[in-house]
């Protein structure tokens, strides 16, 4: 985000220089201001939010871009934002905007407005870095590129890297509140000039874009020349200047925004000489406009204080990977206030490795869980009741597992779930009353590597290869009742004996989860619902996104959200041609078929849209993000009670081992609706010839897409999911209605 006022103001002062100058230098990147860059306009792909998930083009974007600036001969060093510091004023504010202009991209797009809508889809709602961080962090593993995470700002961290004696990295990539932290120079840009040459191939011809370094630069700015520009003011005038401008750490002085005041809005240069005006003083300031509503509602006064505080006393990891405070010794005690309660040592260490995302860190050390609105809005009462009402157990056994692995400060403390559809909706509920989780009745998964490796063995010999820490090989493992009852191993005396390899740690974190969701009881027997997982991810094979788009499927149907029921009246995007069966047996088909992902190029997606099926999306993204949480806490409890070996170095690898990491978007929902739908315009849909025909056509649907083979893994995942429901009988809502749609579905593939 940078300081806007600022940025405008500074834009000239920055100078150009050849990216060759940064050979043999480690750069620091603030990956938030790094995929700012890439979600912007004109970067950004425009119909992202019209899909959900993940960009389909970043990865690619990214590796390009970082092999690109690899070549000038510096080595980047990313630093991601850790826990939420300081006061949100509007949590809910953003969320809220990106859902309403997305909802103008959809009536513009429902308009037959194409080229309109695109537009309008490329500037609406997005998803934020926050995000897209955990992609980075794993396209970034990937491809060996080193990254940390900050206990809390990372723009701290990297100053801290920049500053320190040993000087960790030699200049540092970032937006303008790096100023705010006391950086003398930053990068602001790269400029990356490429020569398009066309080659052809036989009578295909393409473009081809080659990196072109001695004609790159990047652009950076220094403090010295600001203070210059600005008739050599004060340093401490110029951070309190950057500071009432306005950023994320601290709102906008709200006399600069009155209209009446600043009718043509307001300048950095005024903003510095506000300041000079009232002494050089951010009190005398405020004192002067205290009858102004703005300062006085929120005390921003105190707002203030507070922000100064946070960025002179902030939270960064040392050489030694220690935890601590900057300026100790002349940090107030109560600084904590200003930034946020601390966590144990150990868990900074998993989050700062990418073992561990912030989303549950931050509900305990905030006392909040905030529940923002989703692409669609979420104004359907399915998604709400969702969101508000189940998946709370969830998250309250997620909180309690991790709560009581560590002080008992936060197994005393309140938690407070807010909404955005209900802003005065205030849920509390205390940890202690969650005491004692089911944290004693998971000891018991001790499982070594010698059990995991045979009886994997004996599973791959009847299938398909298994990988234990997946999905599949932890339900299907525990289908021998044998094996099972051998699994109940109490935790180690001897140290020698604790779980120590990735897939033996893997394996226990996927049944630990197994049984927080009911799968398995605690003799380590498949439960009925184990039993229906059993045979849904049998059927659905041993690839990742299958199987986890099986295991989803399943937590839906106990939801009772996988069907056809009507969720979301007046959104267009739901099947339109047939009878009443027909569409309502293309609706169950294609909300199944959201659940995967479609074979697609890394491309920007170019095809049909549905806002039915995106706001269905909303409903599995949410449950996959709780899950998630679910899963990481059962793996991080593991290593608070000692049950496995922290003498390690692939923290990242456990997080990318355990399922569930990537999203996908709801676009093979959307493929396959539309194919559905079509058929329905055919005399006889059913004939072999109508389906093969239409098949063909369907390739100028979606540009860039293998769609044969998209319609092979939907229908492999209906395939699968129909075989749970099968043995889930009754236990399933309206189950008797899969058998006429899997009846209809067999005369159209």
């Amino acid at each position: 985000m940078g300081i806007p006022a600022f940025d405008a103001w500074s834009g000239r002062l920055t100078k150009p220089m050849p990216l060759t100058c940064l050979n043999d230098s480690v750069i620091g990147i603030d990956a938030t201001y790094y995929l700012e860059g890439l979600l912007a306009p004109p970067a950004k792909e425009p119909l992202l939010s019209a899909l959900g998930g993940y960009p389909l083009v970043l990865e690619s974007t990214i590796v390009k871009q970082l092999h690109d600036l690899q070549s000038a001969g510096f080595k980047p060093h990313f630093v991601f934002d850790g826990l939420d510091f300081g006061i949100k004023d509007d949590p809910f504010g953003p969320s809220i905007a990106s859902a309403r202009a997305n909802a103008v991209a959809f009536d513009t797009y429902e308009r037959d407005l194409a080229d309109e809508a695109i537009n309008t889809f490329r500037t609406s709602g997005s998803p934020t870095p926050a995000a897209l961080s955990e992609f980075l962090k794993k396209t970034l593993h990937e491809h060996d590129i080193p990254f940390t995470v900050a206990p809390y700002s990372a723009l701290a961290q990297l100053v801290y890297y920049e500053k320190h004696p040993s000087q960790f990295v030699d200049a540092v990539y970032g937006p303008s509140e790096l100023f705010l932290f006391g950086i003398d120079k930053l990068i602001t840009k790269f400029d990356l000039a490429y020569q398009t040459n066309e080659t052809s191939e036989k009578t295909n011809s393409k473009k081809v874009s080659k990196f072109v370094l001695e004609n790159s630069t990047f652009r950076w700015i220094d403090r010295r020349t600001c203070l210059e520009e600005l008739g050599r003011v004060p340093v401490e005038v110029f951070t309190d200047a950057c500071l009432l401008a306005g950023s994320k750490i601290l709102r906008t002085f709200p006399p600069l925004i009155n209209p009446a005041l600043y009718n043509k809005g307001y300048s950095f240069h005024q903003v510095v000489q506000l300041i000079l005006n009232c002494g050089r003083s951010v009190t005398q300031v405020c004192a002067q406009y205290s009858s102004d509503p703005g300062v006085k509602e929120i005390d921003y006064l105190d707002r203030y204080k507070r922000a100064m505080t946070s960025i002179r006393h902030h939270v960064v990891i040392t050489k030694d990977g220690d935890i601590e405070t900057l300026d100790k010794e002349r940090a107030p005690s109560d600084v904590h206030f200003c930034i946020g309660q601390r966590l144990p040592e150990e868990l900074n260490m998993y989050l700062s490795r990418g073992m561990l995302r912030s989303r549950v860190l931050n509900w305990l050390t905030s006392g909040t869980i905030l529940v923002t609105a989703p692409f669609d809005g979420g104004d359907s009462v399915e998604y709400q009741t969702l969101v508000k009402t189940q998946l709370e157990p969830m998250r309250r056994q997620a909180l309690s597992l991790l709560a009581e692995s560590v002080n008992r400060y936060y197994q005393r403390k309140e938690i407070t779930t807010k909404l955005w559809f209900d802003q005065e909706y205030e849920a509390k509920f205390n940890i202690k009353d969650l005491l004692p989780s089911p944290k004693n009745s998971l000891s018991e998964w001790n499982v070594k590597g010698n059990m995991i490796v045979e009886q994997r063995r004996k599973l791959e010999a009847t299938s398909e290869s298994l990988l234990p820490g997946s999905l599949s090989f932890a339900i299907r493992s525990l289908g021998d009742p044998t094996f099972a009852s051998k699994t109940i191993m109490p935790k180690p005396e001897d140290a020698d004996k604790l779980l120590k390899t990735r897939h033996e740690i893997a394996a226990n974190a996927v049944w630990r989860f197994l049984q927080l969701r009911g799968y398995v009881d605690s003799r380590h027997q498949l439960t009925p619902w184990g039993r229906v997982l059993e045979t849904t991810l049998s059927a659905s094979g041993s690839n990742k996104d299958q199987e986890e788009a099986a295991f989803l499927a399943v937590e839906l149907l106990r939801l009772g959200l996988l069907t056809a029921d009507t969720m979301f009246p007046g959104y267009s995007g739901a099947p339109m041609r047939g009878s009443e069966v027909d569409k309502r047996n293309c609706m169950l088909i294609s909300r199944t078929a959201c659940l995967g992902k479609l074979r697609h190029q890394p491309r920007g997606y170019s095809g049909p849209l549905s806002r039915h099926l995106l706001s269905y999306y909303s409903i599995i993204s949410s449950l996959h993000a709780s899950l998630r949480d679910l899963i990481e806490m059962s793996l991080a409890t593991m290593f608070l009670e000692g049950h496995a070996d922290r003498e390690r170095g692939d923290w990242m690898d456990l997080s990318l081992g355990l399922p569930l990491y990537d999203e996908h978007s709801c676009a093979l929902g959307v493929a396959i609706m539309t194919y559905l739908d079509e058929l329905c315009t055919r005399d006889d849909p059913t004939l072999e010839t109508t389906r093969s025909e239409m098949k063909v056509k369907s390739q100028s649907w979606i540009e860039y897409c293998d769609f044969p083979g998209s319609l092979e893994d939907a229908l492999h995942l209906w395939d699968a999911v129909y075989k749970g429901v099968k043995l889930a009988g009754k236990d399933v809502k309206n189950g008797n209605m899969w058998d006429e749609v899997d009846e209809w579905l067999s005369s159209r593939r």
